[in-house]
């Protein structure tokens, strides 16, 4: 497969410039990839912590003779961060060091920040609409029947991205997750994987799923949070202040591989999602920005799928529907009582766009996605 240029190319390049850089997401959204064409005229400095070679010379500190190096998955090994302060101490600038990995290693440097200020984060997503230009309905509904993920996208085959997204959640679980976490029943978080995207677009609750798989609240909690922190699963909090009674505990949850999800609509959701969330950690990592992705529901059962906040008050409030249909009452609701904000219902499917007497945008999802990353 022809490399394609990732929408991190030119800002890793920068970044590296300056620090370190750490490159965090899924397995196999592209990011090993990603650091050899950057470092394509420099690619013996590649060593993965996952290759028995490559691990054997790390641990003994036997490292290519090379002006850059790239470091895979070595949050995997447990002195990993006193490695690279080490190496980021001795070399200075006079290294480029980017470093990969499926885990977050945002959350594992939190056992002991001795990186702090040595380092660049970001992290990559999935292909999107924005990211590859797309301008036919045609090539967003490929985009939703083979997923985001480089390998099975490019490749175009509904057989081929199944057999990809069943062997993808395999390795998540057996070489990820069991890896860096210490899990007794296996079994049952296979269960709990495979029930999640039939969960997708509600809050998720944890005692309901509990008593589905007769699991411990407790480790249940867990488990989501090593799904999460492994990036399997994408979670979003509940937006509220307390003059609209808005649910303020259960998060709602989304998949990066959003081919899990069979049903239709709930897939179009999960997609953008995606989308928004790509664009709000973009705007986090690169520009600083404090930008987050949330949702609406009140106890009235009002609800709106998400909220873009910043600086902790609402932008934009964005509504999925698969057709063209009419304008969500709840859009209505929350327009009356944010007038400033943005509000937008995008479908999938239909032809209908134009803007409401309240001021709402209706809009197809290619075009508003067109104007994210």
């Amino acid at each position: 497969m022809k490399f394609f240029k990732r929408y991190l190319f030119e800002q890793i390049q920068k970044d590296l410039k300056e620090k370190m850089v750490f490159v965090c997401g899924p397995r196999q959204v592209g990011k090993t990839t990603l650091a050899r064409e950057i470092f394509s005229k420099n690619s013996s400095g590649y060593l993965n912590w996952d290759i028995d070679e490559h691990r054997e010379r790390i641990l003994k500190h036997q490292l290519p003779v090379s002006e850059y190096w790239i470091f895979d998955e070595i949050h995997k090994y447990k002195g990993w961060r006193n490695f690279l302060k080490g190496l980021c101490d001795l070399h200075g600038r006079n290294k480029k060091i980017l470093v990969t990995g499926s885990g977050r290693l945002d959350f594992y440097r939190f056992g002991g920040d001795s990186l702090q200020g040595r380092y660049h984060f970001l992290r990559l997503h999935p292909l999107s609409v924005g990211e590859l230009k797309m301008k036919s309905q045609k090539d967003f509904q490929d985009l939703i029947r083979f997923g985001g993920f480089p390998e099975p996208f490019f490749r175009g085959s509904e057989a081929f991205a199944k057999r990809w997204s069943r062997e993808y959640r395999t390795r998540l679980i057996n070489e990820d997750i069991e890896d860096v976490e210490k899990i007794q029943d296996i079994a049952k978080l296979e269960l709990m994987i495979l029930r999640l995207p039939e969960l997708v677009g509600s809050p998720l609750s944890l005692n309901s799923l509990r008593g589905d798989l007769q699991v411990a609240h407790k480790t249940l909690a867990r488990w989501i949070e090593v799904l999460e922190r492994m990036y399997g699963i994408f979670r979003i909090l509940p937006f509220g202040p307390a003059k609209i009674r808005a649910v303020k505990k259960e998060k709602k949850h989304y998949h990066f591989d959003w081919t899990l999800v069979k049903d239709a609509s709930l897939r179009f959701e999960n997609l953008v999602a995606s989308h928004l969330m790509k664009w709000v950690h973009f705007k986090q990592d690169v520009s600083g920005m404090d930008i987050e992705l949330r949702y609406f529901r009140d106890v009235e059962g009002r609800e709106i799928d998400f909220v873009i906040m910043e600086d902790s008050k609402p932008l934009q409030f964005i509504e999925c529907k698969w057709s063209d249909v009419e304008i969500s009452k709840s859009l209505k609701y929350m327009k009356n009582r944010f007038k400033n904000c943005q509000f937008y219902q995008v479908y999938f499917e239909g032809t209908k766009e134009y803007i409401s007497k309240e001021g709402i945008i209706v809009i197809s999802a290619l075009k508003f996605l067109q104007n994210l990353l």
